[in-house]
């Protein structure tokens, strides 16, 4: 799933390898690179990274109509970011261009028990729920993705069982070129 949605993301970085070996505690592994380094990240980068990042749970309720515990570091990765985009980062509609960081951390003291913010508990729930729409919407897109593409996902699950690792360039046989936005 992760996969499927990061070839057919706009302007997402590519995926250089896909394999279902497992590492760690990973089913299985999609690995991206950027082809250039940055240091600044658009919103619809951004949003794109969310999508890839829930693409695997995407795929479980389009394939199986069912959802696992093998999204939980997906999500944890997804819903992070979410935050950094809506508090730090100021790239929330709801909340808008207004920076809500965590204030300092005490590195000794342990980071979730010493958070301090900024902000009332009101704005807290203003970002608890700007967090949760960008999510749900990432989620969204990446289900559209895979709904689109099934037959594409199929293809690749039936190339992975066959070979357990694919290139680039094998991935590329099999989905076709990569999308990129109009203006790349």
């Amino acid at each position: 799933g992760h996969a499927i949605v990061a070839h057919f993301t706009p302007d997402a970085d590519p995926v250089r390898k896909v394999t279902i070996v497992p590492r760690g505690r990973a089913l299985g592994v999609m690995m991206q690179m950027p082809e250039e380094d940055r240091s600044n990240h658009s919103r619809t980068y951004l949003l794109g990274r969310l999508a890839i990042a829930l693409g695997g749970r995407a795929s479980e309720m389009i394939v199986f109509d069912e959802i696992t515990t093998g999204a939980e570091s997906d999500l944890k990765q997804a819903t992070n970011l979410a935050r950094r985009m809506v508090g730090p980062w100021g790239m929330s509609d709801e909340i808008g261009p207004v920076y809500l960081g965590t204030g300092e951390e005490h590195i000794f003291l342990g980071r979730e028990i010493t958070q301090e913010k900024a902000f009332s508990d009101a704005t807290a729930q203003r970002l608890d729920k700007a967090v949760r729409e960008i999510i749900e919407q990432s989620l969204a897109d990446a289900i559209s993705i895979i709904r689109t593409h099934r037959t594409g996902l199929e293809a690749l699950v039936a190339a992975l069982f066959e070979k357990e690792t694919l290139d680039s360039s094998e991935v590329i046989e099999l989905l076709g070129p990569p999308i990129r936005s109009q203006a790349g």
